[in-house]
């Protein structure tokens, strides 16, 4: 698995859908095309929810990992 580091960390690991991908769509406009964000949920719903996002906006899933219950999600910014 490859390393990243991440320009952000957003921790949404407290909120549940439709909560992390809304965080997570305010945070990426802060953030400059080309960079890595790094997303920690712990909504299963989540698994789901961040690729059909990312495919919707274009944006770009680099990788998606499980560190006991939270889930990471990796995503570059592309627009």
């Amino acid at each position: 698995m490859e390393t990243l580091s991440p320009n952000l960390v957003l921790d949404v690991r407290s909120l549940s859908c439709p909560l992390p991908i809304i965080r997570t769509k305010r945070a990426m406009a802060t953030i400059k095309i080309g960079e890595v964000i790094e997303v920690l949920v712990c909504d299963p719903g989540s698994l789901a929810d961040f690729p059909a996002w990312t495919e919707l906006t274009g944006h770009t899933l680099l990788q998606t990992r499980q560190e006991d219950e939270v889930y990471i999600f990796d995503i570059r910014r592309t627009k």
